[in-house]
This record gives C-alpha cells, sequence and structure tokens, in this order.
C-alpha cells in the first residue's frame, strides 16, 4: 500500500477492512466524483482497483485514480487478462464490483451480456459469483426510456443492487457519495441480526410553547442513528422513529416525529402492529411540556411565566404491550458520580423493566461524536470509555447478539 494511502486507511472505521472493491468507471461526467469515492473507500478499510472504460479516461485521467486507490488502474484488457484477474472465480477475487457512475449505456450494455469495454467486461466476468451494485447518472429523460427502466428492472431481477439516483436540476444524478458508501457497508457487512425486527428512537423531542418557540434539549440525534444503522448493517429489519431537526440518517424506514406525545404515538402504533424482538430508546425525550400552548405567537417584550406538567414516560409503555421485546434505555445524567449514575440506571430497570441500560453523562454525550457510557443490568455494570458513537453502536450491538444467542 502506498504512503498516501496509507495515511487515510481505515481511519473512519473498520467496516470494509479485507474487502477488495472494483470500482468500475463509465464514461459519466460525475465520474469527477470518483478520486473522492475511492478515498472514502478507502477511510472504511477498503482495498480499491479502479477500471476505466475509454470514454472515462476523457473526463478523469487514470492517473487521478492511480493516486486516489494505490493500485495500477485498468483501462484496457490485455494478455494479463485483468478483468479474470480482478473479477474471476479464485480466491484473491474482489467482493463487489461498484459501476459508478453509470451510464444509460454502460447499463442497457450489461443488461444484454455485451462486453467491449473494460467495465463491462469485468462486470461480464464477476456475474455468476461476485455482488454487484450500480450508481446511475444521467439525463432524466434517459432515465425515463422505456427500455433503460426494462433493463434495469432486469438487473435487479438479476440480483444487481442500484443506488440512487437523486433526481434534481431534470438530470438522474449519481447517488451521493455518503449514501454510496453506506450502501457499500450494508452490502458486505456480516449479518447477525438477519430476521430480528428492531425499533429505535434518536434526537430530541419539541414541546411547543406557541406555534414557533419551543422547550427541546441538546440532543443531536447522532447515538439513536448510529444504532439503527449498525442494526440496518447486520441485516436487521430496522424501524427508526427520530425527532424533527437530528441528524439525518441512510435507513429506509423513518417516522419523524416532533413532540413526545407524538413519539409515544408512533411507538405504540408500531408495538401493536408487529411484533419486535429488540427496541432501543435512545431518543431524548422531553420530562416537561408546557401546561398551556398558545395558538398565537407570545408578543416579546413582556415577561412570561410557564407552568409545566410531566410528559407521559414512554419506556413504561413498551413492555406493557409487548411483554417479550429486549428493551434498552438510555439514561442521561448531568454533574454526578458514577455510583449516582448507575443508581439512576437501576431506578429505571426496576420502573420500566428494561432489560439494559445505557447510562451516560449529558456533559459527554449531547452534541459530540464521542461518547462514555455504562451497560447497566440488575446483575451488574460494564464501562465502555470514550470513543465514537459509531464505535459504541458496534459495542452496543456485539452485547445484544451475544444475549440474544
Amino acid at each position: 500500500m502506498l504512503h498516501h494511502v496509507k495515511l487515510i486507511y481505515a481511519t473512519k472505521s473498520r467496516k470494509l477492512v479485507g474487502k477488495k472493491i472494483v470500482l468500475a468507471i463509465p464514461g459519466s461526467i460525475a465520474a469527477v466524483e470518483c478520486v473522492k469515492l475511492a478515498r472514502e473507500l478507502i477511510r472504511h478499510g477498503a482495498e480499491v482497483h479502479a477500471v476505466m472504460s475509454e470514454n472515462a479516461q476523457k473526463i478523469i485521467h487514470p492517473y487521478a485514480m492511480e493516486f486516489a486507490t494505490g493500485n495500477k488502474v485498468i483501462t484496457e484488457i490485455t494478455g494479463f487478462v485483468e478483468h479474470v484477474e480482478l473479477a474471476g472465480e479464485h480466491e484473491n477475487k474482489a467482493d463487489l464490483v461498484l459501476v459508478c457512475p453509470a451510464t444509460a449505456n454502460t447499463i442497457s450494455k450489461i443488461a444484454c451480456g455485451i462486453d467491449d469495454t473494460p467495465v463491462t467486461t469485468v462486470v461480464t466476468t464477476a456475474f455468476a459469483h461476485t455482488p454487484i451494485m450500480i450508481a446511475p447518472a444521467m439525463h432524466s429523460t434517459m432515465y425515463d426510456h422505456p427500455i433503460v427502466k426494462e433493463n434495469i428492472e432486469k438487473l435487479k431481477k438479476l440480483g444487481v443492487e442500484f443506488i440512487g439516483p437523486r433526481f434534481e436540476e431534470g438530470k438522474a444524478k449519481v447517488a451521493s457519495i455518503d449514501e454510496i458508501v453506506y450502501r457499500v457497508i450494508k452490502k458486505l457487512h456480516k449479518k447477525d441480526l438477519v430476521g430480528k425486527r428492531v425499533l429505535v428512537t434518536a434526537g430530541a423531542t419539541r414541546e411547543y410553547i406557541d406555534p414557533i418557540r419551543f422547550i427541546t434539549n441538546r440532543s443531536s440525534g447522532k447515538m439513536g442513528v448510529a444504532i439503527a444503522e449498525e442494526a440496518d448493517f447486520r441485516g436487521a429489519e430496522v424501524t427508526l422513529i427520530k425527532t424533527k431537526g437530528s441528524v439525518p440518517s441512510f435507513v429506509e424506514n423513518q417516522i419523524e416525529v416532533e413532540t413526545v406525545e407524538e413519539m409515544l404515538e408512533a411507538i405504540e402504533k408500531e408495538l401493536s402492529n408487529k411484533k419486535y424482538d429488540v427496541v432501543i430508546l435512545a431518543a431524548a425525550v422531553s420530562d416537561f411540556t408546557p401546561k398551556e400552548k398558545a395558538r398565537k405567537k407570545i408578543k416579546s417584550g413582556q415577561s412570561l411565566v410557564l407552568e409545566l406538567a410531566p410528559t407521559p414516560k414512554i419506556i413504561d409503555r413498551v413492555k406493557e404491550i409487548q411483554p417479550d421485546v429486549f428493551l434498552v434505555g438510555f439514561k442521561a445524567e448531568y454533574g454526578v458520580s458514577e455510583e449516582e449514575l448507575i443508581e439512576q440506571a437501576r431506578k429505571q430497570i426496576e420502573k420500566a423493566k428494561s432489560d439494559v441500560v445505557i447510562a451516560n453523562r449529558g456533559e459527554v454525550a449531547f452534541e459530540s461524536e464521542v461518547n462514555e457510557v455504562y451497560w447497566v443490568t440488575k446483575e451488574g455494570y460494564e464501562k465502555f470509555p470514550l470513543m465514537s458513537k459509531k464505535e459504541l453502536a458496534e459495542k452496543i450491538w456485539d452485547k445484544i447478539v451475544e444475549i440474544l444467542k
């Protein structure tokens, strides 16, 4: 591995360590994004090999991809049978072929088994035994062409996965780099939660004082989103109930709520309609709500006295509806000792019958990329030292998977 590639290797996560990805680049103007995409895949631990069609080389120079990946770029198929070397059936073959950004022309060629460029030749070679993902980019009128649509459907039926596109400015633009990386990780991740249904809450609720002002807290939703996405990577069927204004997420099934009332309603509806295996309540739910909500904006320049009433405790409802569900609660305290934090977590276990409470300090957790938590059960507790919220989500699911076994 070249020095400049080593510097970024697995700096964001180790999700793709040991995975070999062929980035097959056709001649779309969006090919200019491929340097960034390759680097981002490497930051998650992937080994990336670029294959370029002749038209792609008119848009971005092979040297750019050589720099980006730290590997020799395949620009033609020679006597070294590069397509077989990368994607043939042998022990050193690629784990994934990612065609990005895929033109209408390339998609239709792949669907018809035509391989007249290094890109289509590699895809044909990989077809029977290696996962293939395609991220399309073209003018939306081309995307709407009935034959292009038919070819996309044909490939989907044959097990090819499509990522995006995003529709903007009359174009079917290639999906964002973040979305492509997310979908690649999801495709290649170990699947130890297949067949499990998971409900996660994330973010800070809002309790309205008048139509434009509300009481809230400093939660960003990062922890809950990381937990939901980790379950998604592992093959669970995930429902993410997240509050308006939380960080975005690529989990497919999301329900957006604002108030405690709305969140409770959404959870009750989900638990009444479907059998869940695990419920993780990571949202920072407001404990108080204004007794009276003004229908019009309260005029400024005057003093205001608010009377607050307690909100319903969402966690107490979960086991009432589904007594067998594995319930994980979150408990945030501020400026307390370790003993006090654990004691508060234990109280929640008794009251809500949660199986586990993850206790953390607000001064560390809120609006932060990192967290330090205590995994508290009836029997004892374990401390997870300061780490990124994404790493913490991995640790949490490792523990839950162990218990569910």
